[in-house]
């Protein structure tokens, strides 16, 4: 395990962060604000309230700044380039209460060399602001080196996630952070909000550079080298070959405080770019109270598994004598991830525990096989919301993949691999009236017209397991399994809701929503080299209400002028679908 003595100073090693160290703040049950029954929400509850239709509006706007740029921090010891907000890795935690306005002005500042960017909001439905998403090629075009965008959005749903970049795999290189937006937990209690607990793999490469070699013929798999936690872990430099970065041993893992007799609640977020975690703390049982924005009825768990992009709110009570010390720990699943070490570890010491030893504890025994998730049977959603029992349209899509006419190896959804025009975001020309795109198959939009429910059965017809992630939706969750669906639903009519769930190799994933939220959303696997090469589709959603939504604000507009103007000028090296 290496000394927990950090041989790298914290503003070497991960810039200004302090997620992951003793210093690390916890967080309030709201934050500042009006308050209306005692809470920013009103008398709203968790189980009682439809939290897509009767959302509160606060008035109250909660304001960030961020400046993407070029750094080179070395997060386990080997020093590489990346990319950070507000010199951050991983970057600011944001925060709303439910019903808040966040106003967060991202300013593109990379260099040496300049690239576009974009950050999207993962979860938040944008029910009334489609066009803040944040996909570059989708609502907006690609935010110009020296320019910047402020996305003005309601938290219009409560819990843990995350934001991250969405052009091409910028968030591999360390673009992306937590969010949390409070809201009601009448279902469960604590004593202390730790905050995120962001699991990720970590690539010893720059993202461009993975990139190319995922998009090159004949080339190898790209594999993680480290994986962290709250962008911290060791890592052994004897593997370092020579000619490699330059690596300080025992950089430090990450680490946290517990207090004896007390509950802690912890967001779990994986934040990787390729890999399913199964996360665990030594001698605890976690009580899972949310998956997702979705809280559900609470249950009893030694592990939980985690799909790029998912989340997991967990309840751990404290319940060791106030000297102990135990590891916390994220194992990228072997069956499911490729890797070159799949361990991480953090610490968590009790309030008189010696912060300087190592903890002694023994990890817990879990299975390690299936690539899904936990069965649909563990998990039913506290607010009591079930699916229509016959949605209006049905749509059936396969995974498959294998090689172009160019020996490219790519990814199809229905035989089309997905590519975005930057130039053209889709749910911009729908939204001035254009729905239809002949010439552009590339793009792989499916319309589902009208219809008030859509069904997707998804057909993965490969091997290796996907995190499916459906932008502007909690969709219902009807089946998932290995082979071919026999139609039966799972659970219903208390159904499992979420916006990511896996979908197994050589399986089947039922999904299905309500067209509630008119636009263009994109549903993709979540794995970033995936996405690189093109697993991904266009859901377009009742496009004659589309022109309804009011006039596109004039910022996004300027961007795509902006946008013009520098790939006018520059050459814009898109060598992957560019998501």
């Amino acid at each position: 395990m290496g000394s927990l003595i950090r041989n790298i100073t914290q503003g070497a090693a991960l810039s200004r962060s302090q997620l992951g160290t003793l210093q690390a703040p916890t967080f309030p049950d709201f934050l500042s604000g009006p308050l209306q029954n005692g809470f920013p929400w009103g008398s709203r509850t968790a189980a009682r309230t439809n939290p897509y239709e009767q959302s509160p509006t606060t008035g109250v706007i909660r304001p960030y700044d961020f400046t993407i740029s070029r750094g080179y921090i070395a997060p386990d010891g080997v020093n590489r380039s990346v990319m950070l907000i507000n010199g951050q890795f991983p970057g600011p935690t944001i925060e709303a209460n439910w019903g808040d306005t966040f106003s967060i002005t991202v300013r593109n500042e990379l260099e040496g060399p300049e690239e576009g960017t974009g950050l999207h909001w993962h979860g938040i439905l944008q029910r009334a602001t489609p066009w803040y998403d944040g996909v570059p090629g989708v609502q907006q075009c690609p935010i110009a080196p020296g320019k910047s965008l402020t996305y003005t959005f309601k938290a219009d749903i409560f819990g843990s996630s995350w934001y991250h970049s969405h052009y091409s795999a910028q968030y591999a290189a360390g673009l992306f952070g937590a969010m949390i937006i409070h809201g009601p937990h009448e279902n469960f209690f604590y004593d202390v909000d730790m905050g995120p607990v962001m699991l990720s793999d970590w690539y010893h490469s720059e993202y461009f550079e993975l990139v190319k070699q995922t998009m090159t013929p004949g080339a190898r798999p790209v594999l993680s080298d480290n994986n962290l936690i709250n962008g911290k872990m060791n890592f052994d430099c004897s593997k370092i070959p020579a000619g490699g970065p330059s690596c300080t041993p025992n950089a430090g893992i990450a680490k946290f405080n517990f207090q004896s007799g007390k509950t802690h609640r912890l967001r779990l977020i994986n934040a990787g770019a390729e890999a399913l975690q199964r996360f665990s703390i030594d001698g605890h049982t976690m009580t899972v109270v949310a998956n997702d924005y979705v809280p559900v009825v609470p249950y009893q768990t030694n592990v939980v598994t985690l799909g790029i992009g998912q989340r997991t709110d967990v309840i751990v009570k404290a319940n060791m004598a106030p000297t102990a010390s135990v590891f916390m720990r994220a194992n990228m699943s072997l069956a499911c991830a490729l890797t070159n070490q799949p361990n991480a570890v953090a610490a968590i010491y009790y309030e008189k525990a010696d912060k300087t030893k190592t903890p002694k504890s023994t990890a817990q025994v879990f299975e390690d096989k299936s690539c899904g998730n936990d069965p649909l049977t563990k998990t039913r959603p506290l607010f009591p919301y079930p699916a229509l029992a016959n949605a209006a349209t049905t749509v059936n899509i396969d995974i498959t993949a294998g090689p172009n006419k160019t020996g490219h190896f790519l990814w199809y959804m229905n035989a089309q691999s997905f590519r975005a025009n930057y130039d053209y975001p889709v749910y911009l020309l729908a939204a001035a009236g254009n729905t239809s795109y002949p010439y552009d198959p590339q793009w792989n939009v499916i319309n589902t017209k009208g219809n008030n429910s859509v069904r997707v059965i998804l057909n993965n017809k490969f091997p290796a397991a996907h995190p499916m992630h459906l932008h502007g939706h909690n969709f219902f969750v009807l089946a998932e399994g290995l082979g071919t669906w026999d139609g039966k639903i799972t659970g219903y009519p208390f159904t499992q809701r979420r916006d990511v769930q896996q979908v197994q190799g050589n399986g089947y994933l039922v999904i299905q929503y309500d067209t509630d939220n008119p636009g263009v959303w994109p549903f993709h696997c979540h794995i970033a080299w995936h996405v690189s090469a093109g697993l991904y589709v266009n859901l377009m959603e009742q496009p004659d209400k589309i022109n309804n939504r009011g006039a596109v604000p004039q910022t996004i507009v300027q961007t795509c002028r902006d946008w013009s103007a520098y790939s006018g000028s520059n050459i814009v090296d898109q060598i992957d679908s560019g998501l």
